[in-house]
């Protein structure tokens, strides 16, 4: 009988067609999730953290941000139920923190994108402070939540600066009529919602703005002035129609000569009739020490043809080195944020090519091993072929034997028999 073939070792496979739960040079025993930062303790997952890579940790806050900027809310209100459901998260156990972690549950806690914005770097400690509601929220702001009146109290991480004392919203804008602040608290109040509420009332002397947090009344006519001074210069023309919409809505209901002259003359500004540089004019004229006694009938100003011009060039001069100091400001901001949104164009260029380098790479991988699979099958194949064929020779070896050893015992009885003869 001829042995039986023998099997082939065999060969070993290229370590590079191994499959392994390896993403970005990061393993499955390593990997985090914006989940697993929401909900497991704070110096378990910074201790994870502090062993990744940076791409590895910036690839989780642009996955934040993508989930703040959508308008599908679900995904963000599990994280959000996650942080606010824990009682673990207090200033002490934050200390512990990655700072990345740290933004990451900052950005979770308060729902706003702009603390995860790679130009945005906050201290630790601010960042803390915002997390359990001793700093504002707002970027811009950041002042101390020093102010612990009833409406404060409710406001979720926003300053008496920042929201509106009636409908309690918030928004990023500044330098502007939008808001009307309290001399004497500090709170403040949309202007729409000042007027609809009726918090703005004349007098004989001045429009008068109620506070709703302290029940104090402020003059609007410093108020109005205030800001065109130190803002105007920054205002492109859009921005300055806005700004006088909101002056004209105020003082519609003035009663007082100065209010009503400076009524008129926003609508004339407004109607294209006068230049805009003529409301500084005005209000220069409101600090000076005769400006009461310069209204004439109607709340007219009386002045000098030449006084008029000279002050309309010095004002116009005014403006105009401001504005060049302002454009050369927004130059400057302009081409910052070109570099950064070049910078983060080509990230995400890297990042989709990386990410179409691991998708080919992955697809070579799994038609390499189908093409090995298909070999070994074939392989099987053949030895099963080369199997049955050994069997049957060796089933035919084992007949032709045992014919030929019954012929031989044949033979030998033959011969006995003939030799007893």
């Amino acid at each position: 009988m001829l042995p039986p073939p023998s099997r082939p070792q065999p060969r070993p496979m290229d370590p590079r067609l191994q499959t392994e739960s390896v993403i970005g040079g990061v393993s499955s025993a390593d990997k985090i999730t914006l989940g697993d930062i929401a909900r497991e303790r704070v110096d378990v997952i910074s201790e994870k953290m502090h062993r990744l890579p940076d791409e590895y940790l910036d690839h989780l806050k642009i996955q934040l941000r993508a989930i703040l900027e959508s308008q599908n809310r679900d995904e963000f209100m599990i994280l959000h139920n996650f942080v606010q459901t824990r009682s673990d998260l207090t200033a002490q156990t934050l200390i512990k923190a990655h700072r990345t972690q740290l933004e990451i549950l900052v950005a979770i806690n308060m729902g706003i994108q702009a603390f995860l914005h790679p130009t945005i770097s906050l201290s630790r400690d601010c960042l803390i402070e915002i997390f359990v509601y001793k700093r504002c929220r707002n970027i811009a702001c950041q002042s101390l939540l020093h102010c612990t009146c009833q409406i404060c109290a409710n406001r979720s991480g926003f300053c008496n600066l920042c929201t509106c004392v009636i409908c309690n919203k918030f928004d990023f804008q500044v330098n502007t009529c939008r808001w009307i602040g309290c001399d004497l608290c500090s709170h403040w109040t949309h202007t729409d919602c000042a007027i609809r509420d009726g918090q703005i009332f004349p007098s004989t002397e001045m429009l008068y703005f109620r506070c709703g947090a302290c029940n104090g009344t402020s003059g609007l006519l410093g108020w109005v002035k205030d800001v065109f001074q130190y803002s105007a210069p920054a205002w492109d023309r859009d921005a300055l129609i806005r700004e006088l919409g909101f002056v004209t809505r105020v003082f519609r209901a003035s009663d007082d000569p100065r209010g009503k002259k400076l009524f008129q003359l926003v609508e004339k500004i407004k109607g294209g009739l006068a230049d805009c540089r003529l409301i500084l004019m005005f209000f220069q004229e409101l600090d000076s020490p005769s400006s009461s006694s310069s209204l004439g009938n109607g709340g007219q100003l009386l002045m000098a043809p030449q006084e008029a011009c000279d002050r309309v060039a010095e004002v116009a001069q005014e403006v105009l080195r401001k504005l060049e100091m302002v454009g050369d400001e927004k130059m400057r901001m302009l081409k910052n944020a070109r570099l950064s949104l070049d910078a983060c164009e080509r990230e995400v260029q890297d990042k989709a090519k990386q990410l179409e380098e691991l998708k080919l790479e992955r697809q070579k991988q799994l038609q390499e091993l189908e093409r090995i699979v298909r070999l070994k099958q074939k392989e099987v194949d053949i030895f099963q072929l080369k199997a049955d064929a050994a069997k049957r020779q060796a089933e035919r070896l084992q007949r032709f034997a045992l014919a030929k050893s019954a012929d031989q015992s044949q033979q030998h009885y033959a011969t006995t028999y003939n030799s007893f003869e």
